[in-house]
């Protein structure tokens, strides 16, 4: 009988100690990091943070044309920001979200019809950072690069995203598992909501 409670409280430590190291795993490397000349460290494992959507050959301009390729962006943002718009639906600062341009890919293997995803093309993160910005969001380009600049503040995304988001300057529209929390919580923008009625 004393064995068998040892066995189980030993089992239970180990499962504890288990779930707060994946806890760990999962959560680091989700944190805002700068280097001291302000350019952003691109997070290493965002691919193993929460999934939101993926688009195909989007454009927000009507004369962009790409007719030689074809590409996927997939966006991914950090767990804990994915909390609290579920609870809330808004992003709370500190909020980091990953788009990821991937080529599109028609022909390999046994593939007959239809695209996948192929080589990664560059990375743009968008991050909220209240006491770093005056707009407190920011964009930043990667490339194939490990650090990132800060996408200068009169670049047409900052005016895009202000003023055709769904919510506080992000594109939740595009994200089919947040637009019904948004909906629900009431915290679509007004100019979004006029946008979609047309």
């Amino acid at each position: 009988m004393i064995t068998t409670a040892k066995t189980v409280l030993l089992l239970g430590i180990v499962l504890v100690s288990w779930a707060d190291f994946l806890a760990t795993k999962t959560e680091s490397g989700s944190k805002l990091e700068y280097t001291a000349d302000a350019q952003l460290k691109l997070p290493t494992h965002y691919r193993e943070w929460v999934y939101l959507t993926s688009g195909f050959d989007m454009s927000y301009s009507p004369s962009a044309q790409m007719p030689d390729h074809h590409m996927f962006d997939n966006v991914f943002v950090n767990p804990e920001a994915y909390k609290v718009f579920a609870e809330t639906g808004t992003w709370p600062d500190k909020t980091i979200l990953v788009l990821e341009v991937r080529g599109a890919v028609g022909k390999g293997s046994i593939n007959q019809r239809g695209n996948y995803q192929g080589e990664a093309m560059g990375v743009e993160v968008h991050v909220k950072d209240e006491a770093r910005f005056p707009g407190k969001w920011a964009f930043f380009g990667f490339g194939d690069a490990k650090l990132g600049k800060m996408i200068p503040t009169t670049a047409d995304c900052y005016s895009c995203h202000a003023s055709h988001a769904a919510v506080d300057t992000t594109f939740v529209q595009f994200y089919p598992t947040l637009l019904p929390i948004a909906k629900s919580k009431g915290t679509l923008t007004p100019a979004y909501q006029q946008e979609s009625r047309k």
